[in-house]
C-alpha cells in the first residue's frame, strides 16, 4: 500500500545535510512508490499557547499536512548536544491545542546526520523522549546516527557505496514499520487527496 510520509528535516541551513539525507532516502527505489511531503517549518512563528484558538495559517498547514500524512520522518542536526530550535517549535505546534495534538499515533523514523564521529546521537535520544510523551511509535531498530563526509551524499541524490546499503536497510526497515504500524491500528491512512 503506497504511504504518504511528511518530512520534517530539522534545519533551515539552505545546504542542509540533513535535508540532502532526507532527499537521498526519499530516492532510493523502495521509497519510490510511496508521497513524501515536506513540511515548511521555517515559517512558523515560536509558538505560544496565545495563538491556540486562532492559529497563523503556516501552523494550520502544519497540522493539516500532519493529519493527512500516514506517517512521519524526522531528518535532524543536533544542535548544543539537543534537538534543533525550529524543530521543536513544530512539534511544540503540532502538539496543540491541548488534546488536538496531530502527532498521537503516528509512526516515526528518526535519522541524522552530522560530521562529529557521533552523528546525532544525543540529539536524536531528545528527540525520541518527546515523541515518546506525544504517544508516537517509533522505529527502535536499526538506529541511524550518521558521521558526514562530503562524498556521502552526491548531487543527483545517490549515496556512497559505504553507507549504500545500510542507509537502504535503514529506509527498508522504517516503511515495513509504518506498514505495520498502520495494519495494526496505530493511525488509520490517511485519506486520499
Amino acid at each position: 500500500m503506497p504511504l504518504k510520509i511528511c518530512v520534517l528535516v530539522g534545519s533551515l541551513r539552505e545546504g542542509s545535510i540533513n535535508r540532502r539525507l532526507a532527499e537521498a532516502l526519499i530516492h532510493l527505489p523502495q521509497a519510490r512508490e510511496h508521497e513524501f511531503v515536506h513540511a515548511d517549518i521555517g515559517s512558523l512563528p515560536l509558538y505560544s499557547q496565545d495563538q491556540d484558538e486562532d492559529s497563523p495559517a503556516s501552523v494550520v498547514a502544519l497540522r493539516e499536512l500532519v493529519k493527512s500524512c500516514d506517517a512521519v520522518l524526522f531528518a535532524m542536526p543536533e544542535y548544543n548536544r539537543s534537538i534543533p530550535g525550529v524543530l521543536k517549535n513544530a512539534i511544540d505546534h503540532g502538539s496543540r491545542p491541548w488534546g488536538q495534538s496531530v502527532w498521537k499515533g503516528k509512526p516515526a523514523g528518526v535519522i541524522g546526520a552530522s560530521p562529529g564521529p557521533i552523528g546525532t546521537a544525543i540529539g536524536q535520544s531528545h528527540l525520541r523522549m518527546v515523541l515518546a510523551y506525544l504517544d508516537m511509535p517509533v522505529l527502535d531498530q536499526p538506529e541511524a546516527y550518521i558521521q558526514w563526509k562530503d562524498d556521502l551524499i552526491a548531487e543527483d541524490h545517490t549515496i556512497h557505496e559505504r553507507s549504500q546499503e545500510f542507509l537502504a536497510g535503514w529506509m527498508k526497515a522504517y516503511l515495513a514499520f509504518v506498514q505495520k504500524e498502520i495494519g495494526a491500528g496505530s493511525p488509520q491512512p490517511a485519506a486520499s487527496t
